[in-house]
């Protein structure tokens, strides 16, 4: 006997139920377009406001990604300006990744596409381009369906995409460190770094690494610190601060790859995310803006 009755597979799905499939993705394409989780979800959100008001959709999943791509250009032609004057280093928000807050990370190229360092570099392109770069690269659409997303013929997708490409250049690094060894050399930076052992360190650290810290301004360095002995000195300093004895630490996976997230008092108050090059630490991003830092601790709750 069938329990759930005659037909019952065959129930309608209800408007809110179709968005609610569609809601994780959405959000994975608004925090790629715009590097902050907070403005991703306030847009999905938005997005859900103008599916309820819509009439008949032929295409639900198409319908929808173009109106939150097209939300997304929008914020980021203001966000761009708002960006120019923020006070030090501007990082995107970390977003923990473990439990696959942004969608299937399986390979080295899923995972590239939500590192912290591919979004820094995002923020050379013009709107447009980072809307096709994203689309095409991170979630497979033909330049035909880009077109059609974005409003224009898929000559001009082809166009803003190798135009996205060339502007990136070789500053865009490819992971070239296995997920285990990753995950040692994130876990032995973060014993050192707490400890405040600067042998340590030294051994990790290429001799050409940059330091970035976004603190918002007020809690950080202005400026990138680059080269072995000035990212020592910072890294080093950390350790033997006076509430160092009271910080927690515990590696995790944020945006693709294993970073440390550092605890004072119970409250999260940094994420420090490594790029691995040829066996060392060739940049450290560490974000300890609370504002920025609010997303990952809700999810950690």
């Amino acid at each position: 006997m069938d329990l759930l009755g005659a037909g019952a597979e065959e129930r309608p799905r209800t408007p809110v139920g179709v968005f609610e499939e569609q809601r994780p993705r959405l959000f994975a394409l608004a925090y790629r377009l715009l590097g902050s989780a907070a403005e991703a979800e306030d847009l999905v959100q938005e997005t859900f406001l103008r599916w309820s008001r819509a009439d008949r959709v032929e295409v639900p999943a198409a319908w929808l990604t173009t109106v939150i791509t097209n939300l997304c250009l929008n914020q980021l032609a203001s966000a761009r300006r708002q960006r120019e004057s923020y006070a030090g280093p501007w990082l995107p928000e970390p977003v923990l990744t473990g439990a696959g807050a942004l969608g299937p990370l399986e390979t080295v190229e899923q995972r590239e596409s939500v590192s912290l360092g591919l979004l820094v570099l995002l923020e050379r392109l013009s709107p447009a381009e980072r809307a096709v770069f994203v689309l095409r690269e991170a979630f497979g659409y033909s330049h035909a369906e880009v077109g059609d997303i974005l409003g224009f013929d898929e000559a001009r997708s082809r166009q803003l995409h190798r135009r996205a490409r060339g502007h990136l250049g070789e500053a865009r690094k490819r992971f070239d460190a296995g997920r285990e060894q990753h995950r040692r050399i994130v876990e032995t930076f973060m014993a050192a770094t707490v400890r405040g052992d600067v042998a340590g360190l030294e051994r990790l650290l290429a001799a050409d690494v940059v330091a970035w810290a976004d603190g918002g301004g007020s809690t950080a360095a202005r400026r990138p610190l680059s080269g072995r002995e000035r990212v020592l000195r910072y890294l080093g300093g950390l350790g033997i601060r006076p509430e160092a004895a009271a910080v927690t630490a515990a590696v995790a996976e944020v945006n693709g790859e294993f970073a440390v997230l550092l605890w004072h008092e119970g409250v999260l108050r940094a994420v420090m995310a490594v790029e691995i090059g040829d066996g060392r630490i060739s940049a450290v991003r560490t974000l300890m803006n609370p504002a920025k830092l609010a997303f990952a601790a809700a999810q950690l709750v």
